[in-house]
């Protein structure tokens, strides 16, 4: 094997793809085993990929129960495969590499600027021991939280295990859930008035999908506003933006039967968790098809670069904002902040989007004629896959293996990210030996 890799030169983009792929064979056939669910014979492959799939890449769709289907073992897989994807594969290994005390060569280190979207190589390594640090305090904050009330509810072992599963899983924006002890895929209907679960769960999701860098702005600068990187900026007043509208909508037009605490709660909740969390509080097939679609957006949007979130980045959308924006002003350049965006940036914005809404809506349009199903139903199930969320009308159980598979690639696409895939294919620049004439083309 070390031939091979000494003979074989990877790039960063295609270890971070080979690792997502080693990591979800493994919780594959970990599923598999004969103990990973109650009852005996263990799951089938298709039930063990599509699951260690919707795991790794922090997704939350499930074919399966979790709480009724899946044994302790193969929850606590399923956890340790949601920790690992949340956190990256890559991060995850170089911080194994950390603890044996074996130093992180140039190619780890490039790897690793890769995987968590850092603007360079140099403190790296200090910036994987922050990660770790500060994972494990937040989680563990989490955890604090929501044990009294799942310890009264459930005993104090279960309600640990709980307290546990459902703070990591909230943090990593994965969105599985044990409540289907009440009644099976429920998610969190049951608390949808509960203002520690809510506030709880609301804060770990944006949490993570804040982004591991805008962490480390925070922790450095404070309430500093000023002194944060753009990036960071941007990240933050997006994020705001992307919770606080929404939430205005489905307050006015959602959940009319609900009382006012209970809406109010409801509508920031559904808010916050279409960032790529994929918990829910309120029926979704019950709303409107403008709330519907709403989501479907926001799902699109996702989280942060670098962050325990997908989809395709905050920062994709607020470029892409902010291009639109410069062109409506005939202004030369898109800005934030009082600095320029360079063109590389908003041409990759754009190639996201154009990659992201092909994969969707082709996805959907096939699935819908695979199925027999209503085109806005499959539209909701594909940007979930590939925005990494979860959240479901409640069809993924009924999906044949044909359209189970067009969702496994989606989360996996959706994770990785879509250029680390177009940069792992191409590893290196194509760099053109002349330049064609110009010439205006009328676009609009």
């Amino acid at each position: 094997m070390k031939t091979l890799l000494k003979t074989k030169h990877f790039s960063s983009f295609q270890i971070i793809i080979l690792g997502f792929m080693a990591v979800i064979l493994l919780g594959s056939l970990l599923l598999m085993l004969p103990f990973s669910t109650r009852q005996a014979g263990g799951a089938s492959f298709q039930d063990a990929l599509f699951t260690a799939t919707s795991s790794v890449c922090v997704t939350g769709l499930v074919v399966r129960d979790t709480a009724t289907y899946w044994s302790g073992f193969g929850q606590a897989v399923i956890l340790l495969l949601i920790q690992v994807g949340g956190m990256g594969v890559i991060t995850v290994a170089v911080l194994f590499s950390i603890a044996s005390g074996r130093k992180i060569g140039l190619m780890q280190r490039q790897t690793m600027q890769e995987a968590i979207s850092a603007p360079q190589v140099g403190g790296i390594v200090r910036l994987t021991g922050f990660i770790l640090k500060a994972v494990a305090v937040i989680e563990g904050v989490g955890f604090l939280a929501l044990l009294p009330g799942f310890a009264r509810e459930f005993g104090f072992g279960k309600g640990c295990w709980y307290a546990l599963f459902h703070s990591v899983s909230a943090f990593c924006n994965a969105g599985f859930d044990l409540m289907g002890t009440k009644e099976p895929f429920s998610s969190l209907t049951a608390y949808h008035g509960s203002a520690v679960v809510n506030l709880t769960i609301m804060a770990l999701i944006v949490v993570g999908g804040l982004g591991f860098l805008t962490w480390d702005d925070i922790r450095r600068n404070g309430y500093h506003f000023r002194k944060y990187r753009m990036q960071s900026k941007v990240i933050v007043c997006t994020t705001l933006v992307l919770i606080a509208l929404p939430a205005v909508y489905f307050f006015f037009c959602e959940y009319a039967g609900a009382g006012l605490k209970d809406r109010l709660w409801m509508s920031l909740f559904q808010s916050v968790t279409t960032r790529t969390a994929g918990f829910n509080t309120a029926d979704l097939a019950g709303m409107h098809d403008s709330g519907k679609l709403l989501m479907i957006l926001l799902m699109l949007i996702g989280g942060s670069p670098g962050s325990t979130a997908g989809g395709m980045k905050t920062t994709t959308a607020a470029v892409l904002a902010a291009t639109a924006i410069a062109v409506f002003k005939r202004q030369e350049s898109a800005h934030f902040f009082g600095r320029r965006i360079p063109t590389e940036s908003i041409r990759n914005a754009a190639a996201i989007l154009l990659m992201y809404l092909t994969l969707f809506l082709t996805g959907a349009a096939v699935i819908s004629y695979i199925e027999g199903l209503p085109l806005l139903t499959t539209l909701f199930e594909t940007a979930s896959a590939i925005g990494t969320v979860g959240l479901t009308l409640g069809i993924t159980t009924q999906l044949c293996a044909a359209s189970r598979l067009i969702l496994v690639l989606l989360m996996f696409f959706g994770r990785v990210g879509g250029l680390t895939l177009i940069f792992a294919a191409v590893s290196e620049t194509q760099k053109a030996a002349l330049h064609f004439p110009k010439e205006k083309i009328t676009v609009g």
